[in-house]
């Protein structure tokens, strides 16, 4: 390393001591829908990022509680070419219009990354194609009942910077268990739970790659006590910056 490299490390390390201004995070919250209290979860999640760096956000929450409503803003070809990262948690289980899902996934797939949380796992469920389930990196139709679910990391979780400060075992708070039917060949799990029904082991928390762009997801996110639970925060916190590809 020459001098004037060995100077602008130097120089970049001291402005981010010091404090320097870092270039907020673009992120646009989707939400609404069937089933959950998405005020409060954007308030938590919105929050919670925000302790790890910068975030500028936009959130669109439309649908009201029905199942089947859509979001206007993906009527426009390039809804999220001005974001970062766009986070899904909308819950529209009973719409089944392809063309229309395909404009999103469209804008993900080389494009936008994304977090996709709870419910986003059942929206669009009708669908008979799979592009939204191949976005989204598992395939899945139904829950277990709610229960407090023991949560094991994977081997891969040790490398993978969403899962910092994450335990060894983490009981979750009331919530539901996603059964997973497929999981998608880009995906990699990084924690599992045991189904107390069937007894099989399902992904909770995972990443994906679709058509080269980073998607990051969890099945947990039902109610409120999981949004106030600082494990949970704290891994999807991270799952946004690291989809971003601005590690934390």
């Amino acid at each position: 390393m020459n001098l004037r490299s060995i100077l602008l490390v130097l120089i970049s390390s001291c402005a981010f001591a010091f404090g320097a201004e870092i270039k907020p995070l673009r992120a646009l919250l989707i939400t609404g829908g069937c089933c959950h209290d998405y005020a409060i979860q954007a308030k938590a999640l919105t929050e919670a990022a925000e302790k790890l760096g910068p975030v500028s956000w936009t959130i669109v929450n439309e649908g009201g509680t029905t199942k089947n409503a859509k979001i206007r803003l993906y009527e426009d070809p390039n809804w999220a070419k001005a974001y970062d990262v766009v986070v899904h948690n909308e819950c529209f289980a009973d719409l089944d219009d392809p063309s229309y899902t395909r404009q999103i996934t469209q804008a993900h797939k080389g494009g936008t990354p994304a977090v996709v949380i709870h419910c986003a796992m059942h929206t669009y469920r009708l669908l008979r194609v799979d592009d939204w389930r191949e976005f989204l990196g598992v395939t899945s139709r139904r829950h277990d009942h709610q229960a407090q679910y023991s949560v094991t990391p994977t081997s891969a979780a040790k490398s993978h910077p969403a899962m910092r400060g994450f335990p060894e075992k983490w009981v979750t708070p009331m919530d539901e268990l996603y059964v997973i039917e497929k999981i998608w060949p880009n995906t990699t799990a990084l924690a599992t739970a045991v189904s107390e029904a069937d007894g099989r082991t399902y992904p909770t928390i995972w990443t994906n790659v679709f058509g080269g762009t980073r998607v990051f997801g969890t099945t947990f996110g039902h109610g409120n006590a999981t949004w106030h639970d600082p494990i949970f925060l704290n891994v999807v916190s991270r799952g946004l910056w690291w989809a971003a590809g601005r590690e934390r």
